[in-house]
């Protein structure tokens, strides 16, 4: 099955659409040109110009809800297979987590990869450790990049200091541990409050902080945390925390009094 050509000619294969939607989701979608250093990669990956995976990451970003809700559109006349893989994984993330490391694996060499990571020597143990690893790589790549690179509640924009962190920890419900829309990006102490159930999220993206932070006799826990009580979080532009994901955090974890 293939898809429509783009700009170098040849048609796009189910596997290559596969690798390039998994891409897309891991940079935000203003990275997505000829001149990013990831795209060049895939490009030289799939024997593509880097123009042409761009393109294909520009079809993606037309089917995106949230991009169109904020007036960006992605690139036109993506093909039916494009749809059909942005519905399929959208559903299925971690299908398409392992699916695209064993693309990536039939096309780059095996010592790469194991270079890369530093996984025990058990044939089980291995198997184990380089799934939980794509996974973390994966979640965490597609929720800071559909943050932006900030902490959604203070802003911050330092990479070393933010956590992509989980809605309903995967343990609880591992068939949502790859997906973007059960995760939130938080500076370090804003995620570890969020764990704790100190502070939660609505529906709509207000900010709800406990009673017993609120209730502090403390002037830095009142100016960093209790004066942010009831403010908007600043929203990804993809990837929003679904709402059923926020609901059981709500209900389970949050320490309301």
């Amino acid at each position: 099955m293939t898809s429509r050509p783009a700009n170098d000619g040849r048609l796009w294969t189910r596997d290559e659409l596969i690798l390039a939607f998994e891409l897309y989701c891991r940079i935000p979608f203003q990275r997505t040109k000829a001149t990013d250093a990831r795209v060049k990669e895939l490009a030289a990956l799939l024997h593509r110009t880097p123009a042409s995976v761009a393109r294909k990451l520009g079809n993606f970003g037309a089917f995106d809800p949230h991009l169109a809700a904020r007036n960006i559109s992605g690139l036109t006349h993506g093909s039916k297979l494009d749809k059909a893989i942005w519905d399929e994984f959208h559903a299925d993330w971690n299908g398409l987590i392992v699916r695209a490391h064993d693309l990536r694996r039939r096309r780059e060499p095996l010592q790469r990869e194991l270079e890369a990571l530093t996984v025990p020597t058990g044939p089980s143990e291995r198997t184990v450790s380089v799934k939980q690893r794509l996974h973390q790589a994966f979640f965490r790549d597609a929720v800071v990049s559909s943050y932006n690179t900030r902490c959604c509640i203070t802003g911050i924009p330092i990479v070393e200091c933010l956590i992509a962190g989980h809605i309903v920890p995967w343990s609880v419900d591992e068939r949502r541990r790859a997906d973007p829309t059960n995760g939130v990006c938080m500076s370090a102490t804003f995620d570890r409050l969020f764990d704790c159930g100190l502070i939660t999220i609505e529906d709509d993206l207000t900010l709800c902080v406990s009673k017993r932070v609120r209730g502090l006799k403390d002037q830095s826990a009142a100016d960093l945390i209790a004066a942010r009580h009831g403010q908007k979080i600043i929203p990804p532009a993809r990837f929003f925390p679904d709402p059923s994901c926020l609901r059981w955090h709500r209900e389970n974890r949050f320490q309301a009094a």
